[in-house]
């Protein structure tokens, strides 16, 4: 998981800001906008009477950790007990983790079914922009100063033609390491039609 996944994690481990209840229906909501409403992503948690008295900013943060590791276990078709071993890293409790567990055994065929269905082939990407971002403040208010780039790249599929782009924000080291992989990538796919 990302760092920033991971610390939402490391939030929704924390009895004080999760009790009980509030981690149990953010769990349930996570599921729920994945496979049952994956267009509306997190804007109906918020109707939750669980999840009233909790920051709307961390729980945003919270839900988007929670369904990237709903869908990142989904797509390695993670057993329970790599999926333990990751949010034990994130500092949960067993009982947070077994939760959360017996929820991914519930839904698993269904995400299955969901991943099966965005398609085999992978997505073209036809063009790349991006231009440097300064932030100064971030969205709990803390001041950042630090610069970022907002990276669009325009792409499509093979199976059904054009797709919205994807854009994305980072920071300096994590595109140096993005381009480093697709390098890496560019040369092995040069050495592979070489054989």
């Amino acid at each position: 998981l990302s760092p920033y996944a991971q610390g939402g994690w490391r939030l929704l481990g924390d009895p004080r800001r999760f009790p009980r209840r509030p981690f149990a229906a953010l769990l349930r909501a996570a599921f729920r906008s994945l496979l049952d409403h994956p267009q509306a992503g997190n804007s109906f948690i918020l109707d939750d009477p669980d999840l009233k008295d909790i920051d709307p900013t961390v729980l945003k943060h919270c839900h988007a950790a929670a369904a990237t590791c709903i869908l990142e276990a989904g797509k390695q078709k993670a057993d329970i007990s790599a999926i333990s071993t990751c949010l034990e890293d994130c500092k949960l409790d067993k009982e947070r983790i077994e939760q959360f567990c017996t929820e991914y055994q519930k839904n698993k065929d269904a995400l299955e079914i969901l991943l099966g269905s965005i398609g085999r082939s992978p997505l073209h990407i036809t063009d790349v922009s991006w231009r440097l971002e300064y932030q100064i403040k971030n969205n709990q208010l803390h001041k950042t100063y630090q610069p970022s780039y907002l990276v669009t790249l325009n792409v499509e599929n093979s199976d059904s033609g054009s797709h919205p782009d994807v854009s994305f924000s980072c920071t300096m080291e994590q595109l140096q390491d993005l381009v480093g992989k697709l390098k890496d990538a560019a040369k092995s796919l040069e050495r592979a039609t070489q054989m």
